[in-house]
């Protein structure tokens, strides 16, 4: 099968995402090699689908004509941030959020939320700003309290010189006593 079979000029292994128009466009040129004599086989592995789905535009342009197969408006409602802006919030999410004027180095949705509202005037319920986030692969992050008393250092000595002998031994054993469950240091 010639790479270019259908105008591009390398096979796809998956399905490419993009916009209603650009994948309109795939669609009439599906049926349209089809219809020049490829298989739906041949059009469904360039362009990375099902051959169901090539048989399935075909069916629909056979049924309804060229207004069968063109692009619909996406539903549901349209995206508060657009692509470029989403870009800047990651960009932020890389940085510290000290570094654009917060307190702490701990990022929250809320704070995020602040920052888009006062850039872009868009206004996001914290809830979904958590979403939001989770679907673009981000996590939400606890911070570790660490309380300001604690020295590292007293620590380490304590447990290389005090754990030891204080450690529960056997009665009446002077080796040594494994336990399933374990202290700290």
């Amino acid at each position: 099968m010639s790479p270019d079979l259908l105008g591009y000029g390398m096979a796809s292994a998956m399905r490419t995402l993009g916009s209603p128009a650009e994948l309109e466009r795939r669609r009439r040129l599906a049926v349209r090699r089809v219809h020049e004599g490829f298989t739906t086989s041949e059009v469904a592995e360039v362009l990375g689908v099902e051959p169901r789905s090539v048989r399935r535009w075909i069916a629909a342009a056979a049924e309804g004509g060229s207004a069968a197969l063109a692009a619909r408006p996406v539903p549901g409602r349209p995206a508060k941030l657009d692509h470029t802006q989403e870009k800047i919030v990651r960009r932020w999410l890389s940085r510290s959020p000290s570094e654009l004027g917060f307190a702490t180095d701990l990022w929250t949705a809320a704070r995020l939320g602040e920052l888009i509202r006062q850039t872009w005037d868009v206004a996001f319920n914290r809830r979904y700003l958590c979403d939001w986030l989770w679907q673009r692969g981000y996590s939400p992050q606890k911070p570790m309290r660490v309380p300001r008393e604690r020295d590292e250092r007293a620590i380490a000595g304590w447990c290389a010189s005090d754990w030891p002998r204080i450690q529960k031994k056997p009665v009446g054993s002077e080796g040594t006593f494994s336990s399933s469950t374990k202290a700290g240091c």
